[in-house]
């Protein structure tokens, strides 16, 4: 922990970031202090009163991958005070206030969200954990646990359905792991092309994998693909947008349309607000 970077905690409270169902690999050590990997690295944060010390990584590390990853550039100051002009959404901001929308590996959360589909988060967080040691890279020992980097697409297309099954415990997950990576070392999928493309049209592309949904998809734009007008809808944000907003039953696609048509080009971020501030509240349930 020798390297450390030191960043203003305003708009950052980690429990609202890796709390709000958006990433699988932070888990929290104490009340202050979260450890993850990210990018290959082991990396903790810290909060010190109106500071976030992360350590892990050196300054230019920071610069050239981890400012973005933390989505340091956007003004979500500027984002909750027009967002606050909405009774409702007030309230999920003032909840939620130090949240923030990642900017992840686009294959990591390809294949952590394919393993979403129909699960918890222990099990999706445990599935990813066991899928990194048996097929990922040894990073370091720390207290006495194992850290993996996140397999490649080049290992895992090579995989065994079986062998992701067994190993990972995945379910009927493991055939949809495969073939995703598959897909992606034959650049039937070129992930990096998708950044580029509007948000309708990498959201086609996605959905060609087997295993990747409306929902998926939408969550891989929105946590991976800075598509910030995606509204992913599962069954907390349909919950929660019929009872704050719509007072009636609303199909899911009517559900995500009227999002993005309320909240704009940062429908996404205040999703997130949303399902954090609805899914800790029990509302609608």
């Amino acid at each position: 922990m020798e390297n450390k970077v030191v960043i203003s905690s305003e708009s950052f409270e980690p429990e609202h970031i890796f709390e709000s169902g958006q990433c699988f690999r932070w888990n929290k050590v104490s009340d202050d202090i979260y450890k993850g990997v990210v990018n290959g690295k082991i990396i903790t944060t810290k909060k010190c009163g109106d500071k976030i010390e992360i350590y892990g990584i050196d300054q230019k590390e920071f610069e050239d991958y981890f400012e973005n990853y933390f989505d340091l550039k956007t003004d979500y100051k500027k984002i909750k005070e027009l967002y606050s002009k909405d009774p409702q959404l007030k309230l999920a901001i003032e909840y939620g206030h130090g949240l923030r929308v990642l900017n992840q590996d686009p294959f990591e959360t390809m294949l952590s969200f394919i393993i979403s589909a129909n699960n918890q988060i222990p099990r999706i967080k445990r599935s990813i954990k066991l899928l990194s040691k048996h097929f990922g890279e040894y990073i370091d020992t720390i207290d006495g646990e194992e850290f993996y980097k996140f397999p490649t697409p080049q290992v895992l297309a090579s995989a065994k359905v079986e062998d992701i099954r067994e190993l990972t415990r995945v379910g009927f997950r493991d055939y949809r792991i495969v073939r995703a990576a598959q897909m992606v070392v034959s650049e039937e999928i070129k992930l990096d092309e998708l950044y580029d493309m509007k948000r309708e049209e990498a959201k086609k592309v996605l959905m060609q994998v087997p295993g990747i949904g409306s929902k998926v998809a939408d969550c891989i734009l929105l946590f991976a693909l800075q598509k910030k007008d995606a509204f992913p809808v599962d069954v907390w944000i349909k919950r929660i947008m019929e009872t704050l907003y719509l007072n009636r039953e609303v199909n899911v696609k009517d559900i995500a349309d009227y999002g993005r048509e309320v909240f704009g080009e940062n429908a996404g971020i205040a999703q997130q607000y949303l399902f954090y501030y609805g899914r800790e509240n029990k509302i609608g349930k």
